[in-house]
């Protein structure tokens, strides 16, 4: 809207100033103008509608008066701000010189200062490193007797009357100290190396020294080791002193054979806490029991005796610990030697019945042979056990032969009636018998089984030949058949007897080959074959239809009665045979006699048959053959 009052009214003074064209020029470049683009003129209308409020000829033509007024009060506000900012400034500007000037007159201060205490500044810097190398001095100083001094605590701990954990970590200082001298003095500083050697050796010394006297002390009142931690460290430390840990392990194995012997006692007289178990002597009238019971508590004991000496040698490295305890355990179970012999050298001597006095010795020998796998095979109790078990060999071969005699002291009596074995045979085999039950087959022994079997047989065999000579020799036969019979049947049952069961074997073979020549003369004789077999045996007078005997009339009569054998084949056995107990014995000698029969019979059949003997007939003389005869008569 201002705008068109403003052309309107420039319209209107050009009409009246036509002859001014410079105007109108202006004025026609002014109407040209696009103000739409003109940020400045958009700027500079609105600023100059803010105090142009009133459209009036007389307000445009005071208007530039106002736009000077206007722009002399801005300038006026401009330069009353400019001159608050140049006061500033000035303020500025003088404190930056005021400044200026003491920073100048500081260094100039500086300087002189600097001057001044240059020789101050060079001592207090060579006073710093003086400080910092005594300081590394210090330190280093101060590493060194931590590396090579014992400390308060660590003397305090050497130098106590008893005997703790600090003091074996002391003395493990001790050590520890000593073995790093070894670089002091390959280092070069020989003579502070061999010095605090020296001392830690003292040291050393009397530690050792102490705990030597502390574990023998230790070892007089101790019950068990592995209850004491410390005297196992006391053990370890004492091996680098072999001679002071000698000692110490004699009167550790002093102290523990004298318990060992008084555990031995109550065990055998007052028994278990609260009478359980019961007293081993209760049971000292039975040898089996009574010795079984003393060895087995020796078998718990020496096996506990030695896992306290592995506690107790658990950490000793330097000596051949096997060897140590090897010969402590030898030491302390040589206390209970002296009555364990009295006491088995007593049941032994009065113990009568066999298998109870050989069960007991099997014990001894079974203990002995597994007491050798945990201590030496030359120490007391091994020894011991060893002799006892002689002793009971002894005593048990002798009262084998004293039993042996007795029972035969009769031997010349004659055998029962249907010629079973003597009662003193049967008694004997039966003692045998028992002995050879109790046998360990484990315990490897055969050659002393055999001996104590050569000591009931052989006088047994001997007492029955006697006996078979009083009789005939079918009885006597018999007899020593049935004898041996009994004897082959009791030890085929145990093992180690295979070359005495061959023996009696052969025996027996011998006695059934005199039963069985025997049976067969019997049947040559009850068969009338006695005078036929002769005449066979030599065919050099012609033929035999024509010699005296041989005749079919005779011939019928040695069949007739073949004939009833072949029906029953017992009819004609001995009666002794049939005594026999053995029935493989009884079908033997039938079958070997009757084997006889048959061969004479198959003889006499090839003779009546070969022409050349001029028998009428052959076959209806001798209708059954060879075969037929012996499977009737053989089976």
């Amino acid at each position: 809207m201002v705008t068109d009052n403003m052309a309107s009214e420039l319209q209107g003074d050009q009409s009246d100033k036509n002859s001014n064209s410079a105007v109108t020029k202006r004025l026609n470049k002014v109407l040209e103008t696009r103000l739409d683009n003109d940020k400045d003129t958009l700027e500079a209308l609105k600023e100059l509608s803010v105090f142009f409020t009133e459209n009036t000829l007389q307000s445009r033509r005071s208007l530039r008066s106002k736009i000077e007024k206007r722009s002399l009060l801005i300038n006026e506000e401009f330069l009353s701000a400019f001159r608050m900012v140049k006061e500033a400034l000035d303020s500025v500007y003088n404190d930056v010189s005021e400044m200026n000037n003491s920073v100048q007159n500081m260094t100039l201060q500086l300087q002189a200062t600097k001057s001044q205490t240059h020789d101050l500044i060079e001592q207090t810097t060579k006073l710093q490193c003086e400080s910092e190398k005594l300081t590394m001095q210090q330190d280093v100083a101060k590493s060194f007797l931590k590396t090579f001094q014992l400390s308060k605590d660590e003397l305090a701990a050497l130098g106590e009357a008893n005997i703790t954990e600090a003091f074996f970590s002391a003395l493990d200082r001790v050590k520890s100290i000593h073995e790093n001298c070894r670089t002091l003095l390959q280092s070069g500083h020989q003579t502070l190396g061999l010095a605090i050697m020296d001392q830690m050796a003292m040291y050393q010394e009397a530690a050792l020294e102490k705990i030597y006297r502390w574990a023998q002390s230790h070892c007089r009142n101790i019950e068990s080791p592995s209850m004491s931690n410390l005297l196992t460290q006391a053990m370890t430390r004492l091996q680098d002193r072999p001679v002071l840990f000698k000692y110490v392990m004699n009167e550790y194995c002093t102290n523990r054979r004298a318990i060992l012997v008084r555990l031995f006692l109550d065990a055998l007289t007052k028994g278990g806490a609260g009478g359980t178990p019961k007293p081993i002597e209760m049971h000292a009238h039975d040898a089996k029991r009574y010795v079984g019971d003393m060895l087995a508590w020796l078998h718990q004991a020496v096996p506990l005796e030695r896992e306290n000496l592995n506690t107790l040698l658990k950490s000793v490295d330097k000596l051949d610990v096997n060897e140590e305890i090897q010969q402590a355990l030898a030491n302390i179970s040589e206390g209970v030697c002296h009555p364990l012999r009295v006491r088995v050298e007593h049941i032994l001597s009065s113990t009568t019945i066999l298998t109870s006095l050989y069960c007991a010795i099997n014990f001894l020998r079974f203990y002995h042979q597994t007491f050798c796998q945990v201590i030496p095979s030359d120490s007391a109790l091994v020894s011991t056990l060893d002799e006892l078990v002689t002793l009971g060999e002894r005593l048990m071969l002798t009262n084998v032969q004293n039993q042996v005699r007795h029972h035969l002291a009769d031997r010349g009596d004659l055998p029962p009636p249907d010629l079973s074995p003597a009662q003193s045979v049967t008694h004997l085999l039966n003692l045998l018998k028992d002995i050879l039950s109790v046998v360990s087959v484990a315990e490897g022994s055969h050659e002393k089984i055999n001996k104590i079997v050569s000591n009931i047989l052989d006088p047994l065999l001997q007492s029955v030949n006697i006996t078979a000579s009083r009789l005939s020799s079918v009885d006597m036969a018999v007899y020593l058949l049935n004898c041996l019979h009994h004897m082959q049947t009791m030890l085929a049952l145990y093992q180690f007897m295979d070359d005495r069961l061959e023996r009696l074997q052969a025996q027996s073979e011998a006695q059934i080959d005199t039963l069985t020549s025997e049976q067969a003369n019997s049947l040559v004789v009850h068969l009338n074959l006695g005078p036929i077999y002769t005449i066979l045996q030599d065919q050099t007078k012609g033929p035999l239809s024509q010699i005296p005997g041989m005749e079919p009339t005779s011939l019928s009569n040695f069949l007739s009665k073949l004939e009833k054998l072949l029906q029953m084949p017992e009819l004609l056995l001995l009666p002794q045979v049939s005594c026999l107990m053995s029935g493989s014995h009884r079908s033997v000698v039938q079958r070997r006699a009757t084997a006889v029969i048959v061969a004479i019979y198959t003889q006499l059949h090839q003779c009546v048959h070969y022409p050349a003997n001029l028998y009428d007939n052959p076959a209806h003389i001798m209708p059954r053959t060879p075969q037929q005869v012996s499977q009737l008569l053989l089976g």
